[in-house]
């Protein structure tokens, strides 16, 4: 259970009387993690290429102001429904719920104030397989009009073994809906070191589901095989990315079954041989090619323009509460919400 370092906690800055830190989790192979307690936001994550050299591969800031200025979710546990909810409005058990309408007519990632937007209670904790911190939150009933008490944890572990694992547990005493995920946009090549058009993807997934023009899913389950969207072997992103203008932006149905741990996807930059498994419990994944970032976010990387990074969104598939032929995304008195998602990262 030894470490090479404790984890290391610093002052982040404050929001109002509320103070935000910032913890450091470095293991003994030299893999850095920085987690702060605003949004429990991955901030940075250092990761050794071919040579050894580390690099910062997600996107982020270096300080609260420009976190809490209001950012494209870099790095937040995003809840308390990540992607969209269709007019921003559900009906459960014969009750309607109003959302806030914060992407056109749609609710996004829970609202004006999601999860990514709070100050979370943060636990260290040294485990069997690394350092861990605990993230706990709970979102009161009807905040931002969802219905329920519900107790959230997120624990990240960075390992031995060199994976970041991201455990999701809640409970709730009401029915409702819950879709939590991690909103880290990647680039193996190291954040602000040109785009991932060059990166090479596999997702398992044979099918995804079919959107209309606002992005909501119709329903339908379409397979990928002729299509730009088929990574089910390796493809430069690049290489198809003009027919998908301006970029993917797109929910897969993974290749998985009974909610067990199951690979999802490969990342790979070739420059670096910096590669990333993901391994999910999470039936989707959303693949998006960060089309809309213009350059005006400046972070730790410097400028974040178009496709200067990738999300790997793991997930229950978008606007599932109004699709019974979706997996169900409602949590009940009672029941415990366990999702895990574990990012290995190795160089070929």
């Amino acid at each position: 259970m030894q470490s090479t370092l404790p984890i290391q906690k610093t002052s982040f800055g404050k929001i109002g009387n509320k103070e935000v830190e910032l913890y450091t989790i470095t293991n003994r192979n030299g893999i850095v993690a920085k987690i702060t307690t605003y949004g429990a936001i991955l901030a940075e994550l250092l990761v050794p290429d071919r040579n050894g050299k580390l690099a910062d591969i997600v996107l982020g800031f270096d300080n609260l102001d420009q976190y809490s200025a209001g950012h494209s979710y870099f790095g937040a546990i995003v809840g308390r429904y990540a992607n969209r909810i269709a007019g921003a409005r559900f009906t459960l058990e014969g009750k309607e719920y109003k959302l806030a309408a914060n992407n056109g007519t749609n609710s996004l990632h829970g609202g004006i104030k999601g999860f990514d937007k709070q100050i979370w209670e943060a636990t260290p904790e040294e485990t069997q397989e690394g350092s861990s911190l605990k993230l706990h939150y709970v979102s009161k009933h009807m905040e931002e009009g969802y219905p329920g008490n519900l107790a959230v944890t997120v624990t990240y572990t960075l390992t031995y073994a060199n994976e970041l694992h991201i455990d999701y547990e809640a409970t709730t005493d009401k029915a409702t809906p819950i879709n939590l995920t991690n909103h880290s946009y990647f680039n193996l090549a190291g954040a602000g070191n040109g785009d991932i058009l060059a990166h090479e993807l596999i997702i398992n997934a044979d099918t995804f589901t079919v959107f209309d023009q606002n992005s909501i899913p119709t329903g339908e389950i379409k397979s990928v095989k002729g299509t730009s969207l088929d990574f089910t072997k390796p493809e430069i992103i690049g290489s198809r990315i003009a027919q998908i203008s301006p970029g993917y932006d797109h929910n897969y149905v993974l290749n998985s079954t009974n909610n067990s741990i199951t690979f999802a996807a490969r990342l790979k930059d070739p420059s670096s041989s910096r590669t990333m498994e993901v391994w999910t419990t999470q039936p989707g994944i959303q693949l998006y090619t960060s089309n809309h970032l213009d350059g005006k976010l400046n972070g730790i990387g410097g400028a974040y323009e178009a496709h200067s990074a990738i999300c790997l969104e793991t997930q229950h598939f978008p606007d599932s509460i109004h699709h019974t032929n979706f997996p169900s995304c409602v949590l009940s008195p009672g029941r415990i919400y366990k999702q895990t998602t574990i990012h290995k990262f190795v160089t070929e």
